[in-house]
């Protein structure tokens, strides 16, 4: 517990240096933090250290996570994975937030798996690799307009992406920032940017991140996967 609280309030102080550095406001960013094959333990310690956003990749283990936690008020959970449709209506029941969305098929499905409202975010593929996660960026306006028509239950609040591995993070969060620009031609209030992770956070936070996606320098190493 007192290593991790020392590395949450590691990470926040860093957060809060890049922020001033890039002259913005550090309570104007969303910490959430990535617990990727982590117990549910490490969550409850997490909420007993402050932490209210955490993020989860994989369906089951959000679903499994939150039914457990459900009792700790004000915990809200992103789901910032790549989705498949057939369990749209899984991941709606638990997140408060998805940043995955890149396809109208997979909109689609999240506005049908439930009532009320359901933030979401686009992702956008910042690589020329069409098989990486997200939505071609020459297609994000006409996605965002798939969504603002015809998914009552959604609201986007912005854009989300994963800097790609061939290049320095800093350029590929600057042309995030022209396309959360674009995306605010159709949708003028989406002003989230879910962008930076562990090695590139501060990088984000320069281009203009809201949401940073923080999981081993805040959790520690992952446990082994099986």
């Amino acid at each position: 517990m007192d290593d991790l609280a020392a590395r949450l309030a590691t990470v926040d102080a860093r957060i809060a240096d890049a922020a001033r550095a890039a002259g913005r406001d550090p309570a104007q960013i969303t910490r959430i933090v990535v617990t990727k094959f982590h117990p549910a333990s490490l969550v409850a310690e997490l909420y007993r250290l402050g932490v209210r956003d955490v993020g989860e990749n994989r369906q089951q283990e959000l679903t499994a996570k939150a039914a457990e936690l459900g009792d700790l008020a004000g915990l809200r959970w992103h789901f910032i994975g790549q989705a498949q449709t057939k369990k749209a209506r899984a991941i709606r029941a638990a997140a408060s937030a998805v940043h995955s969305v890149d396809r109208a098929r997979l909109a689609d499905a999240l506005d049908h798996a439930g009532e009320g409202e359901l933030d979401v975010l686009l992702q956008v593929n910042l690589t020329d690799d069409p098989a990486r996660g997200g939505v071609a960026p020459r297609d994000i306006e006409a996605l965002a307009e798939h969504v603002v028509t015809g998914c009552r239950t959604l609201r986007i609040r912005g854009v989300m992406a994963v800097a790609p591995l061939d290049e320095p993070a800093a350029p590929a969060f600057e042309r995030l920032a022209g396309y959360a620009q674009r995306l605010r031609t159709v949708v003028p209030d989406a002003d989230w940017i879910s962008a930076g992770m562990t090695a590139d956070f501060v990088e984000a936070v320069a281009a203009g991140a809201t949401h940073l996606r923080i999981g081993s320098a805040i959790t520690g190493e992952r446990p082994p996967h099986i």
